[in-house]
């Protein structure tokens, strides 16, 4: 938009100014000195007052425009009222020193908002979906338990969008961010409580613990009589307060960068910061998978070794930094003020793209008083239900958050299972996937928007077409790799294999050991079978250190029996995997990741232009609502009922159930498949009816009103006027 100069005379005392004049070239009444150029957008140099008229000779309209006929309606007309003075400095109240001023930027303040994205991303979908595995294992949790933890953040999003939404989007946005990340990481410091609360964790650990014949004083459970799953509550609330702190940054964040940046910028700006909320993750998973493989005790000794399954590492020491994190990036977001400096201009370009409704009560909400009282609330509702491409687009969004939520809860456990690795390699190899393909995907759909200039319906289209792309990807589970045969819960002991649900651990060859099914401590027999303890497998209990270091009982009967010579031995872990779909599994689940994530930035875009300007903080709000009550909310807890389906083998201790041991891979595939091919075709019917009603912009409906400041001073740029739109 083109600029010029204000004059020499400043607005200083100037009372409100009310200016009507015509776009076009419909009114001549007015002084040639004072009329807007009309070969261009609006000239800003056209509110120049006369230099010896009264101050008041504004009050009244300049002249009565001629009335010109466009389809029907008066041509489109500017309104300049005077608003209060702003301050647009960086700083604390009275304490905005000069050196924080250069950051007062929007790429100052996309810098700390990144931050504030990737922490949470790091903390709410890295952290706790890395160490969700020993969590349960910790204090004896179910998947569906560990589905209601993660659920919580969720339910705590859908209770507080609407009231931050709503009253945030006209209130100071920086301010309600800033609080927000002061919560959140409240919440990661109670989240870590559980670590400090309870007795340490505690294994009796014997070199002939579990072998032929079994010692049957081994099983301790004083410790456990409490039930450690009490502090499942505990975990819910940290989610819960990270609920409460991220509500702000997806809304509130995502319209703040919207308002002060050209509308051709705000894609790229918006995909940046989705892309370090996508970033976070990764780095979640790889430092916490890191952490895993420090003794949850730090500083005691353990005979217990990553691989052994009561295995459980520093998964809380992630939540103390993330808590720490959140209290330093909170400050510099407190700074920044209501709007960036310059950032007034940009609303008229905005406007000219909204998909506008043509009726009265989308002409109130276009109004800047609307939407700050209490009152407004049911009408603001209302206006969104009534806009079938926002809902149909909320639709969308509920079944892609669905699987995301899901696959980022239990991918790192799919892996695990699929690939016979450790929880900490599961959830570094998911990290490996989640970087590039998160990330990528994330800040490309921003990219491709902004490159290709899509508008309007060319981004839903966008979206369709990533949607078809990931729903074919999804084909991916119909492969699976297949169990590491286990004695007595897979495979005879002969070899052969075992019926699905039947255990039969108990075998001639181990059948006076006296094994207890409390000692789960898997082993490789030298016959290739995993055997489910050393007692199991019948070995009597010499151990010596194997060439990697772990343990190797000799003298296993039950190994010996499939040898043709020689004693039979049984190293400490599960036999190695050898999975030929791996590379098949890896590419295509890249290839789901990718296309689920390339339009979520199109997607955010789209619902962003399809509403009223005033309306656009209060849409996301709604939108968020049903995203999480449609599919971040159900999606983990169902997802964490229907893997607990897919358990073959239980852990038992002190007559109560624990977490699953084992899993049965083909089931495990077979209901993501099932899920991922639902959702996605919904999806896609959700996008293709969106694109079907999405009606075109019509910029001839709108006006434009022009607040000047009430006060200001000589060097004011006209960046200062603040442009609304007024359909």
């Amino acid at each position: 938009m083109p600029q010029h100069a204000m004059g020499d005379k400043p607005f200083a005392s100037m009372p409100q100014l009310v200016c009507p004049v015509a776009l076009d070239d419909g009114g001549d009444c007015t002084p040639p000195s004072r009329r807007a150029s009309l070969g261009s957008p609006l000239s800003l140099g056209a509110l120049r007052p006369a230099p010896h008229g009264p101050p008041d000779s504004c009050s009244q309209p300049l002249c009565q425009p001629r009335a010109q006929k466009h389809g029907g309606r008066a041509a489109p007309s500017a309104r300049y009222t005077a608003v209060g003075p702003q301050s647009s400095e960086c700083g604390w109240r009275a304490f905005a020193p000069a050196c924080l001023q250069a950051f007062n930027t929007p790429r100052g303040f996309l810098l700390f908002l990144s931050a504030a994205s990737f922490l949470q991303g790091m903390t709410v979908n890295g952290f706790i979906n890395t160490v969700i595995t020993s969590v349960e294992r910790r204090f004896d949790l179910h998947s569906y338990q560990s589905g209601l933890i993660a659920s919580a953040y969720d339910l705590a999003a859908c209770l507080c969008l609407t009231f931050v939404s709503y009253f945030g989007g006209s209130g100071h946005k920086p301010r309600w961010l800033g609080w927000g990340v002061l919560v959140m990481g409240v919440g990661s410091l109670v989240f870590a409580l559980p670590h400090f609360a309870t007795g340490p964790y505690e294994v009796e650990v014997d070199e002939d613990l579990g072998a032929c014949p079994a010692n049957r004083s081994s099983v301790v459970c004083g410790g456990q009589a409490a039930g450690p799953s009490g502090y499942q509550l505990v975990f819910m609330l940290g989610q819960f307060l990270h609920g409460v702190g991220a509500t702000p940054l997806y809304t509130l964040g995502v319209t703040y960068l919207d308002e002060n940046v050209k509308a051709s910028y705000s894609p790229v700006y918006i995909a940046i910061f989705y892309t370090a909320a996508i970033l976070g993750p990764a780095a979640g998973y790889l430092i916490g998978g890191a952490l895993l493989n420090i003794y949850t005790e730090i500083g005691r000794r353990t005979e217990l070794t990553t691989e052994s399954p009561q295995w459980v590492g520093a998964w809380w020491v992630g939540f103390l930094g993330a808590g720490a994190a959140a209290f330093l990036v909170a400050v510099p977001i407190l700074a920044y003020p209501r709007q960036l400096p310059g950032s007034q201009r940009y609303v008229v370009v905005r406007a000219s793209e909204t998909h506008q409704q043509k009726d009265s009560g989308h002409r109130a909400a276009s109004s800047p008083d609307f939407g700050k009282t209490i009152r407004d609330l049911p009408r603001s509702v209302w206006l969104l239900l009534r806009n079938p491409t926002f809902i149909l687009l909320c639709l969308a969004g509920a079944t892609e958050a669905t699987l995301i939520a899901s696959m980022s809860t239990f991918g790192p456990k799919f892996l695990e299972s699929q690939f016979s690795l450790s929880a900490s390699e599961a959830a570094t190899l998911f990290g490996y996937l989640v970087v590039p393909a998160g990330g990528g995907g994330t800040f490309l759909g921003g990219f491709f928007v902004n490159k290709l200039k899509l508008r309007g319906s060319s981004i839903i289209k966008f979206c369709l077409a990533c949607t078809l792309t990931s729903l074919l990807a999804t084909l991916v589970f119909l492969a699976h790799c297949p169990n590491v045969p286990m004695a007595g819960v897979t495979a005879h002991y002969n070899g052969s294999a075992l019926p699905e649900g039947h255990l039969e651990l108990v075998a001639a060859c181990n059948a006076n050991c006296s094994c207890r099914a409390e000692h789960y401590s898997p082993v490789c027999g030298s016959d290739g079978l995993t055997y489910y303890s050393p007692c199991l497998a019948g070995c009597q209990g010499e151990t010596a250190p194997g060439p990697g270091g772990q343990k190797v009982y000799r003298r296993c009967r039950c190994a010996l029996r499939n040898l043709p010579s020689g004693p039979g031995h049984a190293a400490a872990g599960k036999c190695p995997a050898t999975c030929r779909s791996k590379p098949l599994l890896l590419v295509l689940m890249f290839a789901v990741i990718v296309f689920t994530f390339l339009s979520s930035i199109p997607a955010l875009t789209a619902t962003l232009r399809c509403v009223c300007d005033q309306q656009r903080s209060f849409a996301l709000g709604i939108q968020w609502i049903v995203v999480r009550t449609l599919g971040g909310i159900p999606g983990p807890i169902a997802f964490g009922w229907v893997i607990d389906k897919a358990c073959l083998l239980w852990q038992s201790q002190c007559g109560r159930q624990g977490s699953c041991f084992l899993y049965q891979n083909a089931a495990m595939s077979r209901y993501m498949l099932i899920a991922g091919l639902v959702y996605k075709a919904l999806g896609f019917l959700f996008f293709a009816a969106a694109y079907v009603l999405y009606r075109p912009p019509t910029a001839s409906s709108h006006g434009l009103e022009v607040s000047l400041p009430s006060q200001s001073s000589a060097s004011d740029s006209p960046s200062d006027l603040q442009l609304q739109s007024n359909v």
